[in-house]
């Protein structure tokens, strides 16, 4: 039985991940010119949110919400980052959006212990962050089945994870300032 606190845990939860996957990175470079002063990284503020959800919560309560976003992005609202509806399941993105299951797993190890060291968020943000990559690749593999074009499969491969993994690992750096800042906080109180 699903309890009123657990309820409102999902929703929140559900809403931090529908808008951080409509909100992309930009990152500000004071050097360049001042009317270009940002760069915009080719990901959007979705994963290290599931990140940070996967600290604060349970992972049923992460896992729940996470599928709902699947669910309506599948069948009601083209809520994803580059569209919706059941066609999606035939796209790359679809099976990078299946390994956010591993990698809410892994980083809610971190949530055994009580106090989050440096080099434990690093290892299994950086294990977490592989194993969503590689269930994206094997979901690309799988898919060659039906196209059968090696090059399709390559681009994609190259484009959805070698593209954006280093990216996805920066990621983990604004997070650990945000997660050291609240253990901060929590110890002062």
């Amino acid at each position: 039985m699903l309890n009123f606190s657990k309820f409102i845990e999902i929703v929140i939860s559900f809403q931090s991940i529908l808008i951080s996957s409509m909100i992309p990175v930009f990152i500000s470079i004071p050097i360049i010119d001042k009317s270009k002063n940002f760069f915009e990284i080719p990901i959007t503020w979705q994963i290290p949110t599931l990140i940070f959800l996967s600290i604060l919560y349970k992972p049923v309560i992460v896992n729940k919400a996470f599928s709902i976003y699947l669910l309506i992005g599948l069948f009601f609202l083209p809520i994803f980052h580059q569209g919706g509806s059941l066609g999606y399941l035939l796209t790359p993105n679809f099976g990078y959006l299946i390994g956010m299951f591993p990698l809410i797993k892994i980083i809610n190890n971190l949530n055994n212990k009580n106090r989050i060291k440096t080099f434990d968020f690093i290892k299994n943000g950086i294990l977490a962050i592989f194993a969503m990559h590689l269930t994206g690749i094997i979901y690309i593999l799988i898919q060659l089945i039906f196209y059968q074009k090696i090059e399709f499969i390559l681009y994609n491969i190259s484009n959805y994870t070698f593209g954006k993994i280093g990216y996805h690992l920066l990621m983990l750096c604004p997070l650990l300032l945000v997660i050291k800042t609240i253990e901060y906080i929590k110890k002062r109180v």
